[in-house]
């Protein structure tokens, strides 16, 4: 749908993760809910989750993240120009998680927003951002995906408890060597399938209410099975489309970084698209589906285990709330 029309290259110029300390197992959560080790295990491929504490909010993990990241790119705050957060559990409905962001890491002559695009986030974030420099607004953006999904979980419903964890991503976009960095996106939506995977309540539609909380209302509600369907042919459709606007085959991707939703959604995706298992980073037996910061979590870990190095052509592809997709082809210029 969409292509990157620059007059200047963009690529990222620093990675950044957060997790929080404390881990909850699968025994864990056996003494919560009706499940165990193996049968989460076989399911989905998660073995423990990160698990905020009390104290803690969105936009602490997101500044741990984009601290690490400006240090990374070698930048100082006061020289980010735009923060974008994706988030669907901001500290609050407003101001936005960016803003407290940008106060928190003293980036004053920054704009702030966030956006909220379930687990595609941080993918759209980073179509965003590549605009704002390719158009020439801006030299130095910052892009996170950050997610407490533990206060939106409803710990008696084994179906939905057991996938999700919390953590922060951030990178550093900046202006690159001409043909390197982002080389193509694709970004989608189905709305007519939202309620696939839904908060329903906490908004204008539903707002808060005795009834609401008596009917776990302002849990997140999903419907496995169809999410599933969809993910899988999302997946596979966003990342042929950005490959075919680079001009590259699935023979050119030296790393695929996915989504980290469910082990049996990135085999099947990763076997559709005859991607090997070895060019696949997984790392969601340690956290879960931390939705919009799962990406940029394992990028992190992927760059910092000497995974991906200089040209090599990087895909990320991911699928949300919505319903949404994106896919984002990259040379990578460190």
């Amino acid at each position: 749908m969409y292509t990157l029309n620059i007059p200047y290259s963009v690529g990222i110029s620093g990675v950044g993760s957060c997790v929080p300390e404390k881990s909850l197992t699968n025994d864990d959560l056996s003494k919560i809910v009706d499940t165990s080790d193996e049968w989460i295990r076989t399911r989905t491929g998660i073995r423990e989750r990160r698990i905020a504490d009390e104290n803690m909010a969105t936009s602490d993990l997101c500044t741990e993240a984009v601290k690490k990241a400006i240090k990374d790119a070698n930048v100082s705050p006061k020289d980010v120009d735009l923060i974008v957060v994706a988030t669907v559990t901001p500290d609050m409905a407003f101001p936005s998680t960016a803003c407290i962001v940008q106060k928190n890491i003293g980036a004053d002559n920054a704009s702030a927003f966030d956006i909220s695009v379930g687990c595609s986030g941080f993918l759209y974030g980073l179509a965003v951002g590549a605009n704002f420099i390719a158009a020439g607004a801006y030299d130095t953006v910052v892009v996170v995906g950050a997610e407490i999904l533990s206060r939106i979980l409803d710990w008696e419903d084994r179906n939905t408890c057991v996938l999700f964890g919390d953590g922060a991503g951030a990178c550093v976009l900046q202006r690159c060597e001409e043909n390197k960095g982002i080389l193509s996106y694709e970004l989608g939506a189905d709305g007519s399938n939202g309620h696939f995977l839904t908060q329903p309540a906490g908004g204008s539609r539903m707002p808060a209410s005795l009834e609401t909380v008596n009917k776990r209302l302002h849990y997140v509600h999903m419907d496995g099975r169809e999410v599933f369907k969809f993910a899988v042919r999302s997946m596979e459709d966003a990342s042929l489309k950005a490959l075919e606007k680079a001009n590259l085959d699935l023979e050119d991707v030296d790393y695929l970084i996915p989504h980290q939703a469910n082990i049996r959604i990135i085999k099947s995706a990763s076997k559709r698209l005859k991607i090997e298992e070895n060019k696949v980073y997984v790392n969601l037996d340690k956290y879960g589906n931390v939705s919009s910061a799962s990406i940029p979590i394992a990028l992190d870990e992927a760059l910092h285990k000497g995974l991906i190095k200089k040209d090599d052509i990087v895909l990320l592809v991911a699928f949300g709330a919505g319903l949404t997709w994106a896919s984002v082809v990259l040379k990578w210029i460190k």
